[in-house]
């Protein structure tokens, strides 16, 4: 049987608000990989495409989870480790490796190996890329809707200008990081 190796990626390390959400995805040797690059790379529309077709062409993909609560209790690198591990838990499918993009592998009971700018390089990391964005950007344009005032929806909980005022207006909802620097 050929290798399974699993890119594994993260969305969300520097936001002030939202969870950090990891990507594990096993690609077929037949997959489109010219439709793949680093997600900071692409419009979101040529993102979310491509995640449609990973979605329904990987060999198995996953998504892991670590909550803004799981981050100010164990900081923001163990919480995207945690996060990655899950991912990989959660794979219906066992790899024989991961390859993570960035210094840093999670525990896992598969071998593994950190690949600096994999998300640009990794056909599975970018892979992974694109679906821990795109589907961390749609957990946040959901909490938006239940946190209005704040623009999750535009900035994705990250530091801009219009997100700190927010939180100077309205003062931080239940999903800001309290660990973090929330007015600059």
């Amino acid at each position: 049987m050929a290798d399974l190796i699993c890119g594994i990626d993260e969305a969300g390390r520097g936001p002030l608000a939202g969870p950090v959400t990891a990507a594990a995805v096993i690609l077929p040797p037949d997959f489109p990989r010219e439709i793949l690059a680093d997600s900071k790379a692409i419009s979101a529309g040529r993102r979310e495409a491509a995640a449609v077709v990973i979605r329904e062409r990987a060999v198995a993909w996953a998504v892991g989870w670590a909550t803004s609560e799981e981050i100010d209790a164990i900081n923001i690198h163990r919480a995207t480790l945690l996060a990655m591990r899950r991912a990989v838990e959660a794979l219906a499918v066992r790899p024989s490796m991961l390859l993570v993009d960035g210094l840093f592998v999670p525990e896992a009971d598969v071998p593994g190996r950190a690949v600096v700018r994999g998300d640009a390089t990794v056909p599975e990391i970018m892979a992974a890329s694109i679906i821990a964005k795109t589907t961390r950007d749609a957990w946040m344009d959901e909490y938006a809707k239940r946190e209005p005032g704040y623009g999750f929806e535009k900035h994705k909980g990250y530091p801009t200008r219009e997100h700190r005022a927010a939180i100077a207006r309205l003062g931080p909802c239940a999903i800001h990081r309290r660990s973090f620097r929330l007015l600059g």
